[in-house]
């Protein structure tokens, strides 16, 4: 519990929504069962139920409350007119000292900063598209400083053509170096299709970006969930998928400094709340870690706030 909030009441509306049970996550849940729910119980049914190998074996670490954000992205059906201000004011409840944004809600930057200082939270990381001129990126910049964000992220790119891809890779060079300038880390968020679209011999979008992206100035956030995708779309089972997301961490030549934490609907391939879907986050947090842990569900299961507390709960009961 943080605040009051009853994250593990809002796992249970989560999983009765979809017609689960707790019996049935830990039944077949991949993301391990010691991590559902604030106080550890479930850890012991899990055990005895059989948990898929590699799950479910927590191991001495967790991820630092001060190291767990969420992506604004997921809470935009509420986050407009007063809604803004009582959204946020929800989030510093459940416990999250920082937030990704992505846009304004109509607000100035330093209107939204000011909602922040108040609550106690940080912008610490954005998602903003690539600049259409200098006086733009400028401006992305300014907004930025004003926010205190730290991490600015090209959230989607999406072509068949291969020079398009070439040539977001040079823009995004020439913007990082100008970002590092300000003081700013740039980073590149991924999707799926980076990973499967053939851009002509096999040359897949990631090829292009991990060939041609300076390390010296991007980064990336890696999402756990569209990566995993990437995965299953290229025909790997579930477990083979999760392996596949973490060789994309382990063999980037990028570094990973941010983890969208989104969990997969392992029939239907659908965006569920976090650990009612199979993806193994232990698993993957083990072989790195990094300094930012973002909850997102493009898709709430039951209410955006709801998922907001039931991602907060599950990280913070994480074992690995």
């Amino acid at each position: 519990m943080c605040f009051g909030f009853d994250g593990d009441g809002a796992l249970q509306r989560s999983l009765e929504k979809r017609g689960l049970s707790r019996r049935s996550l830990i039944r077949g849940a991949a993301a391990g069962a010691a991590a559902l729910g604030v106080s550890g119980a479930l850890a012991a049914p899990a055990a005895a139920d059989g948990v898929r190998s590699g799950r479910g074996h927590g191991g001495g670490r967790r991820v630092p409350a001060d190291k767990i954000s969420i992506q604004l992205y997921t809470l935009r059906s509420i986050m407009t007119g007063a809604g803004v201000d009582a959204t946020l004011a929800k989030l510093a409840q459940i416990g999250y000292d920082r937030v990704e944004l992505a846009g304004l809600y109509g607000r100035t930057a330093e209107d939204i900063r000011g909602v922040l200082d108040g609550l106690g939270i940080r912008s610490n990381s954005s998602h903003d598209g690539l600049s259409s001129s200098f006086a733009a990126l400028e401006t992305k910049f300014d907004n930025s400083e004003t926010l205190g964000v730290r991490y600015l992220n090209v959230p989607y790119l999406a072509s068949s053509s291969l020079a398009d891809w070439q040539a977001w890779a040079d823009q995004m060079n020439n913007e990082a170096a100008a970002a590092k300038r300000r003081g700013f880390r740039y980073g590149y968020h991924n999707h799926a299709h980076e990973f499967t679209t053939d851009l002509g011999g096999g040359v897949t979008p990631w090829d292009v970006f991990m060939r041609e992206l300076d390390p010296a100035y991007v980064h990336l956030e890696v999402d756990l969930y569209w990566a995993v995708t990437g995965g299953v779309n290229l025909g790997m089972s579930s477990d083979e998928a999760i392996d596949f997301a973490i060789d994309v961490v382990d063999r980037s030549p990028l570094q990973v400094r941010q983890y969208h934490v989104k969990d997969r609907n392992e029939a239907t391939g659908d965006h569920v709340d976090l650990g009612t879907g199979f993806i193994d986050f232990a698993k993957i947090f083990r072989a790195h870690q990094v300094e930012d842990y973002i909850v997102e569900n493009d898709s709430p299961d039951v209410t955006p706030i709801q998922t907001a507390e039931v991602g907060y709960s599950y990280l913070r009961g994480l074992r690995y």
